[in-house]
């Protein structure tokens, strides 16, 4: 029979020389184990903890990894350093923790921000590098709302909006860059199309509050599905344009059809600004001569008042040489010209441009597309 020793302590002897006694331990309280710590970088993006990282170096370490990024690289994880506000120490050890080391504990919290950035920037690209790419941040710094949004594929978001009300819808599309907003107002159904046109240059400001509860939501419910003066100025009739003139023509015309149901006057407005009378020097030659032979010499006169040469230039080389010699005098013995002429004048140039185009005698390119001559 196998008999199992349990272990057992001994008293010492005692000074009067009694033996010690042999005693059995007292068992052992039971463990309880302590519940797991929270994930400190659950859904922390890789590129904010390489920014983190960088920030727990030195700045003569850190410029020896910048220097090893790419212009991309290191743009993008400058700007990510330029974002962080205040981490705490906690969230810094454990980005630490992951990269394999070991870190004091009271760790104090690292600031970043755009100082931060453009000292690492400029111990590692030296200043006029460092000025080129902070002019760059500078520029699109602030984060605009929706952004996680921008890298998604047209169908996906014209998927996720189309349920949505057209007042969200041209919420966010007022915000996405031109072409993306293009691809999507395209692929949502025609009457929905023209209410969204009229809600994006009809909007004028909007809360930040507002915005950036209508963007949670909106995130929210994307993650959800798996798919990868205290006013913020959006909307109106540029941000209109810029999408309409990066759409196909087939859209383009019906989203000036649907306008013209719901606001003539509206739809008129957009038509004057999609393309502009300083765009002509972007006609091809024997455009702007078709152009040319169609308006009188007298509104070609005030609609050259005030503009740049290089629009002058375009016109006149486009004329014989006796007729731009009759136009420059017809220039100069109008003289000074009230604005609202002038305006007046390159509207009426305009007009005939849109009728030629209309008509198919030229093609208008669109971003940057050339025009070309039926």
């Amino acid at each position: 029979m196998t008999v199992t020793q349990l272990p057992v302590a001994f008293t010492p002897d005692t000074a009067d020389g009694t033996e010690g006694v042999a005693v059995a331990p007292a068992p052992a309280a039971p463990v309880i184990p302590s519940p797991p710590a929270p994930n400190l970088l659950a859904g922390m993006s890789n590129r904010r903890k390489a920014a983190i990282l960088v920030m727990q170096l030195d700045r003569e370490e850190s410029a020896r990894v910048l220097a090893r990024l790419s212009d991309t690289e290191l743009e993008d994880l400058s700007a990510e350093i330029a974002r962080i506000g205040t981490v705490s120490g906690d969230v810094a050890n454990a980005v630490l923790g992951e990269f394999g080391n070991k870190i004091a504990s009271g760790l104090s919290d690292t600031r970043g921000g755009m100082d931060l950035a453009r000292e690492l920037l400029t111990a590692t690209v030296g200043e006029e590098r460092t000025d080129e790419i902070m002019d760059k941040l500078s520029e699109a710094f602030v984060e605009l709302p929706f952004a996680f949004m921008q890298n998604l594929d047209a169908r996906q978001l014209t998927s996720f909006l189309s349920d949505e009300h057209p007042q969200t819808i041209a919420l966010v599309l007022a915000h996405l860059h031109a072409g993306l907003a293009s691809a999507v107002l395209a692929g949502l159904l025609p009457d929905l199309q023209a209410d969204v046109a009229h809600r994006i240059a009809v909007m004028d400001r909007t809360s930040p509050e507002l915005i950036r509860r209508i963007e949670s939501v909106l995130e929210r419910r994307l993650s959800s599905l798996g798919v990868a003066g205290d006013l913020s100025a959006v909307g109106g009739l540029q941000p209109l344009v810029d999408i309409i003139n990066r759409a196909d023509r087939g859209t383009e015309k019906l989203l000036l059809e649907g306008l013209d149901k719901l606001d003539p006057e509206l739809a008129e407005q957009v038509r004057s600004k999609m393309f502009m009378f300083e765009d002509i020097v972007t006609l091809d030659d024997r455009a702007i001569q078709l152009v040319l032979r169609q308006v009188q010499v007298t509104d070609i006169a005030a609609a050259l008042k005030g503009v740049s040469e290089r629009v002058r230039n375009k016109i006149m080389q486009n004329m014989s040489e006796r007729a731009a010699l009759d136009l420059a005098e017809e220039i100069d013995v109008m003289g000074p010209v009230r604005l609202h002429v002038v305006e007046e004048a390159q509207a009426s140039v305009v007009r005939v441009i849109r009728e030629l185009e209309e008509t198919g005698q030229i093609i208008v390119g669109r971003g940057e597309e050339d025009a070309f001559v039926a």
